[in-house]
């Protein structure tokens, strides 16, 4: 059979011969043909638990939109003039909006990444900022110690209303809600505690309750008041599927309920070779990113087997905790000390590491071979080549699992 996956802005192509069970590992069929308008306008109309946007905001408020940076598949552009449209209803001037792209501990934006993001028109009108992890206030700590460290811009506004695409994520459970704070538009040192709590047990893909990084992610509410939230479900083709408005934990969970029926997805049987791709461009921007579907992959595959990585990753690392750590600590090392001390950025050079105990990561890729290899990944330039290596290591009658869209997809083993 012929497979073909994302890479970047294109699709490559590999043939896997007929000897071996292939399984394709998708998302479920959503039967949602509404416009991504009209899901949104809906959405907007019915909010869950709280009142509609437009008789929140009052006039001659100071109103901090949040929504997510370059690095999220969030369509903002589409999502925010819908925003600043109810925002006009309820009589509030453009001059007192201001949108905040929040960058966590990601780069800043360049000007024209800003306009791609927001849109032409409402770059215009309205004033658009990066967070900063440097210009932050305190509101107290959550239970975990995790310090409330808010972007002064928010933290000064009247009206707070977070954006946000709903997805599964590794340790926090899933995206969206309160996370567009936490770690969005929070300190290093904030991030930094929260994140730590991913060696924790519950801290994995699809778990909310007993989650203790998303325990402080939801606590940040009680500590500065979260007015509005609108999130997103995206099939596997970027289309917006779902849109749930309202109260920052209850508009979310509903978004998490109707995320487990469309990416949740259970296997009788892990494979030898899990062939995986983010779904392109911006998830596979960077390592960094990448990882996620790598992650999601890890669920999927037998002890010892093979997991080949199709990401283009073109900017390399991003972080230069993570790429020192990858490129200076062996898996055990980076394990080891995660534990012991966590390190924002090291935190995922640790989650790959743990990856790389269970299984061998080969990587297409348009990244630096040497740096990749060096990294502990067997670098390779094209798909048929990955794919003939790792079925020629694991035999005939190999069995292999295709995950087109890994950063969406959640391997659910259930024996």
């Amino acid at each position: 059979m012929e497979i073909k996956l994302k890479k970047d802005k294109d699709y490559v192509y590999a043939k896997i011969d007929d000897t071996h069970t292939t399984e394709i590992l998708m998302p479920n069929t959503v039967d949602n043909n509404d416009s991504e308008e009209s899901i949104i306008i809906e959405a907007l109309k019915n909010p869950i638990n709280s009142e509609p946007l437009d008789k929140i905001a009052k006039k001659g408020e100071k109103i901090v939109i949040i929504t997510s940076d370059i690095t999220r598949p969030m369509k903002s552009k589409l999502v925010l003039p819908y925003i600043v449209q109810e925002l006009k209803k309820a009589n509030v001037d453009q001059s007192d909006i201001t949108i905040v792209l929040a960058l966590g501990s990601h780069r800043k934006h360049t000007v024209e990444e800003k306009m791609q993001l927001v849109g032409e028109e409402v770059y215009k009108t309205i004033k658009i900022v990066d967070s900063s992890m440097d210009d932050c206030k305190n509101f107290g700590t959550c239970k975990n110690g995790t310090p409330v460290d808010i972007f002064t811009p928010v933290a000064q506004a009247d009206r707070i209303i977070c954006l946000g695409n709903v997805e599964y994520h590794y340790f926090a459970g899933y995206s969206g809600g309160a996370k567009a704070i936490m770690p969005g538009v929070s300190s290093y040192a904030a991030i930094q505690a929260n994140h730590s709590n991913m060696v924790k047990d519950g801290s994995y893909a699809g778990n909310l309750d007993t989650n203790p990084v998303r325990q402080d992610i939801d606590e940040v509410g009680k500590h500065i008041k979260i007015d509005f939230i609108l999130n997103v479900l995206q099939s596997s083709d970027k289309k917006i599927v779902g849109a749930f408005a309202g109260h920052y934990i209850d508009a979310h969970r509903a978004a998490c309920r109707a995320l487990d029926l469309m990416y949740k997805v259970n296997i009788k049987e892990k494979a030898d070779v899990v062939i995986v791709s983010p779904g392109g461009y911006p998830k596979d921007i960077n390592i960094y990113q990448a990882q996620k579907a790598l992650d999601n992959a890890r669920h999927a595959v037998k002890d010892g087997g093979t997991i080949i990585l199709c990401a283009s990753c073109k900017e390399g690392f991003e972080n230069d905790i993570f790429e020192k750590w990858m490129m200076t600590k062996t898996k055990e090392q980076m394990v080891k000390e995660i534990r012991e001390n966590f390190v924002l950025g090291g935190h995922k050079a640790a989650a790959i590491a743990m990856t790389l105990m269970k299984s061998e990561i080969y990587m297409v890729t348009d990244y630096d071979k040497s740096t990749i290899e060096h990294i502990g990944f067997k670098y390779f330039d094209n798909l048929q080549d990955a794919v003939d290596s790792a079925l020629y290591k694991s035999g005939r009658k190999s069995r292999v699992i295709i995950m087109p869209a890994g950063g969406s997809t959640l391997p659910n083993y259930v024996g």
